[in-house]
This record gives structure tokens, sequence and C-alpha cells, in this order.
């Protein structure tokens, strides 16, 4: 039985996962569920912006919180949260850790409608708890590899909140045909989002990815989105990818 993995960031240029020191188990808030096991890369200095960071299917947060320490900003906290483990229909039902179900992986599959709203008030739970600690909305950047980046789109479009900014790594908009009447404001509308894709992606297709941002282009301003692409990359990262996530997260969340 061939199990999908939608989770790793395949990152095979990096020799060895880097061990951090400033990474830590966050618990100090456990009226979020999902703060008190999530990894977070600490600032240098006086922290005066968020990346929150979502990892795909199967995954963890351990593994992107090490690729977000190796391009971060001193100014900047991350967080990566670990999504819970749930039966997966997509997976013959086998338990692991996602943000909500999943039956397909084509624009026409069923999808679950009340696991992705769940999962979106579980992350806004986390940027109210950002918000009520001093760092503003539109200084949080949200972003995600595969499933989180789906959850890191709906998320920021459906928020009463207009962030610095999205991040969408090799995936798609769920619920799709809900927007743009989903957008919860006029704010959310004029978010900017950074979409990567890789162009030999087996399992999440580029031309999803490319009819994703047709359907942002639709109802946000288009001059705030942007759509790359890599030749010969599949459903992973690449150090073109990571370098265009960085300066994107520095030219939202510019030094204050």
């Amino acid at each position: 039985m061939h199990v999908p993995n939608l989770g790793s960031s395949g990152l095979s240029w990096r020799l060895e996962r880097l061990q951090c020191p400033l990474q830590c188990m966050c618990g100090n808030n456990m009226s979020v569920p999902l703060l008190a096991e999530a990894v977070t890369v600490s600032g240098t200095e006086r922290e005066t912006a968020a990346v929150i960071f979502l990892h795909g299917l199967g995954d963890n947060g351990h593994g992107w919180a090490d690729s977000m320490s190796s391009i971060r900003l001193p100014y900047v906290k991350y967080i990566c949260p670990h999504a819970p483990r749930i039966p997966v229909t997509l997976n013959m039902r086998m338990m692991m850790p996602s943000w909500f179900d999943l039956m397909g992986l084509s624009p026409e599959s069923p999808e679950d409608e009340a696991g992705i709203k769940k999962a979106a008030d579980n992350i806004k739970a986390i940027i109210e708890h950002e918000v009520k600690n001093g760092i503003p909305a539109n200084r949080i950047v949200l972003g995600g590899f595969s499933q989180g980046g789906a959850l890191s789109l709906y998320t920021a479009l459906t928020s009463q909140h207009k962030l610095a900014g999205v991040v969408a790594l090799s995936c798609w908009l769920p619920l799709h045909k809900s927007f743009p009447q989903a957008c919860s404001s006029s704010a959310s509308q004029s978010v900017a989002v950074l979409q990567c894709h890789g162009e030999m992606d087996p399992m999440i297709p580029v031309q999803i990815g490319a009819m994703t941002s047709e359907k942002l282009k639709s109802f946000l301003n288009p001059q705030r989105l942007s759509f790359k692409t890599y030749p010969g990359m599949m459903h992973s990262s690449c150090p073109e990818e990571m370098a265009a996530v960085k300066e994107f997260i520095e030219r939202q969340l510019p030094r204050v």
C-alpha cells in the first residue's frame, strides 16, 4: 500500500537536521492547546514580529523550525505547532498528524469542511495569543507547507485581522468554492501572499498551484500576490525557495 506523505519538506540540500539552541518547548499558555507543545525559535533581540509556520500531513513542527532557524531574523519569533493525530481517509484511516481530514487531492475531491474550520480556529487562537502579548496582527506572517500551507491560506483569508502576509508552499486553497464570500473582511482581502510550488511535484501538481493562484487573483489584489515555481523540484523545498521565503518575510516584517 502506498501511503502519501504530504508532510516531509524534503530538504535534501540540508546534510543534517540543525539542532538550534533557540528552539524550546513553549508551554506558557495552556489555554491555547497548540501552543503548549509548539516548537518556538526565539528572537535574539526584542521580538517585534512573529512567523507561525504549519507543517504538512504526517509531519511535525521540528523540521520546519530548523528550516526557519536557517533564515531567521533576530527580531522575529518563529512558532511551529504540531498538528493533532487523527484518522486520515486518504491514508486508509490511519492515525497521523493532520490539521484536518483529507479525502482526496483533486480540486473536486470532497472536503472536511468542519475540520478545516476547526483547524483554522485553532490557528486563529495562536494569532490572538500573540496579539494579546504585544505583537500586532500586521506584524505576523502565517505560512505552511502542503496541508499546512493550505490551512494558512484559509486561516488568513477568514481572519478578522489583516496579517502581514501568507507563505503558501506546495499547496492549494481549501473550500475554494466558498471564496470570495468566505473572506471575513476587506482587510483580509488585501493580504500579501507568496505562493511557491515545485514544477515536478507528484503529490500536489503544479497545475493545482497555478489554479489556486488564479483563484486568489480573482478576489485579492493581484499586485500583492506572487506565484513562484521551481524547475525539477518535487513535493519538497530547495535553497532558492527558502531564499524567496526569507526575502518575503524581510519585506513584510521590516525592522521597527
